[in-house]
This record gives C-alpha cells, structure tokens and sequence, in this order.
C-alpha cells in the first residue's frame, strides 16, 4: 500500500497522516497499518506515568535528548496522551511546548493525543499508534500517559519498560505504596529531587521494594531501581536511560520479551474483539433495544447480569 511504503521511506507527513486515520479509525488507515505490521515487534516500549505535578513531560523531553546523544543515538518517537478537551475533544497540549530541546532533530517525532475518555489513562488507539511508530523505524517509542496518577495501570500492558514518577511534597510515593501502583514500575523515579523531602522519598521507595516479598515467578527476578532525577537540569537522567537499556537486557536474557509480547498481543485483541462485537450487535438491533434495557436497570427491575443476557438472547429486557 502507498501510504504504508511512504512511512517505512521515512515521509513525516505520510506518517502523521497515518496516525490522525488511525486515530479515527479510518479503514485506509487500518490497512496501511496492516501492510506496516510485518516490520513491527523491533522498538523498545517505554511508558512513563504518574501524578500530575511530578515533572513527567520535562523528563521525557530530557530523557529523548539524552537517549538521541547516547550510544548509536537510536531514534525515538513520543506517544503524549492528553487529557481530552471537554469542549472540542482534542487534546490539551500545554506541556508539549516544553520540548523545544527537541526541535528540529530529525530522529525524534512526537505526537499528541487525546484521551478521549479511555480508562486507565491511555486511549483506545494508542496501541495502533504505538505499531505504526514501531512499523516507521523508530528504535524507542516512549508513552507519556495522563496525570491520572494511580488508576494508570494499562500502561504496564503496553510498555515493556514502566517508569513510575513520583516527585517529593507530594505524598505520591505514599499513595503509591497504598495504591499499589509500585507492582506495575520497572524503574521509579522521583523527579525534582532537588526539592526537599526527595532523599526521604528515595529512602521510603527503597524500603519498601526491599521489604516486597517475591511475585513468585520462576527465575531471575528484575529488582525496580529508584532514581532521582532533576529533570529541569538533566541530572540523572543519563543513568535512567542505561536503567532502561538494563531492563530491556533482562526481558531479552530471560526469555521474558517473548512473552510479554504474547500477552500484549492477547489482550490488545481481546479488547478489539469486544469492542467489535459490541458494535456489531448495535448495528444489528433495534435502535432503543440497549436503552430500554438500561432503563430497566435502572428502575431496578432487573440486574445488569440479566439484562444482557435477554439482550443477547433477542428478548429484549
């Protein structure tokens, strides 16, 4: 397909263009990612979540300037998803501004995207722009999720390496012990760690890891380092990015890559299956069918569980 041998020639505007189709599910745009996928499966994924306020779009922009001057300067794209616009549905890009460091390298490409309202703080198409990025050639591919903070934890079903930014005064690190989201984190950072309270944060983090009791997996375990960063003026961010070079050592060492693959893939067509059927059996009903069903539960006259099970039986409920 055209578009799709534009992209793998490196045309930028052919691949924005396919991004915005997949974006919107166009079907020339499915089509052109289809023709993409034989030459996916070669990019590291790299999400990095965590609570507003905590400096990740700095550290992302800093993390891809270091990553770009490193060792063989492997290309990198950005996956931004922001928080959709409650009056246009587009995305808010305030703290895309922040990467003018990365202006004009032509090994970099970033590209906004709005939540839209998807859950666990990554949208729906993510996961066909993330493959498109991987089809176009770019050895990294970060993904920067919403500032949801805790609930973010379909990140960890996307990215091979999870970074996990807290930041001190904050009470994240607190709260992320709390909430658990420490289990979905391969590296954790606290940012701004020029601050007060960031060494106590560091010391609280490291703690903690070392207190977890083991998941129970067979063989080697990887042990998540924390790492203080000050984003603002680049310090310690070149040690995140050999973190990150380390930890995509041990998913391949230990066989671990492989799989990870295979549980993305199952998952990622799970949802497209649901969502599909879904919209398969509303286009097949009568318009209303779904409504007067929801309205029955709500009156409470009968339960969720059963209505859909009328629903799908063609008994209406």
């Amino acid at each position: 397909m055209e578009l799709a041998a534009r992209v793998r020639k490196g045309e930028r505007r052919a691949l924005a263009r396919l991004l915005t189709l997949i974006e919107n599910d166009d079907r020339d745009g499915l089509e052109a990612l289809s023709a993409l996928y034989p030459h996916t499966g070669q990019a590291h994924l790299v999400g990095v979540t965590g609570a507003s306020g905590t400096g990740k779009s700095t550290l992302v922009n800093r993390l891809a300037y270091t990553l770009r001057r490193g060792p063989g300067s492997p290309t990198v794209a950005i996956v931004a998803v922001d928080p959709s616009s409650p009056f246009s549905g587009g995305a808010i890009l305030g703290d895309r501004i922040r990467m003018h460091d990365l202006a004009g390298d032509p090994g970099v490409f970033i590209r906004s995207m709005a939540s839209r309202g998807a859950l666990g703080g990554l949208a729906a198409a993510t996961g066909g722009l993330v493959a498109a990025l991987d089809g176009a050639g770019f050895a990294i591919v970060m993904i920067e999720t919403v500032g949801a903070g805790q609930s973010e934890v379909d990140i960890a079903r996307t990215a091979h390496t999870t970074l996990v930014v807290e930041a001190p005064g904050l009470g994240d690190e607190v709260q992320a012990i709390k909430a658990g989201i420490l289990e979905i984190a391969d590296i954790l950072v606290v940012n701004k760690a020029d601050l007060p309270g960031a060494d106590h944060a560091v010391r609280m983090l490291r703690s903690t890891l070392d207190t977890a009791r083991p998941t129970g997996e067979a063989g080697p375990a990887w042990k998540p380092p924390v790492l203080p960063t000050v984003a603002t003026k680049g310090e310690g961010v070149e040690e995140l990015a050999q973190a990150i070079f380390r930890h995509r050592a041990f998913l391949g060492e230990t066989g671990r890559l492989e799989q990870f693959r295979r549980d993305r893939a199952r998952a990622e067509m799970e949802m497209l299956l649901r969502e599909s059927l879904f919209a398969y059996w509303r286009n097949t009903h009568a318009d209303g069918e779904f409504e007067a069903a929801l309205e029955r539960v709500l009156a409470r006259q009968v339960a969720p569980r059963m209505a859909v099970e009328m629903l799908l039986a063609g008994r209406g409920a």
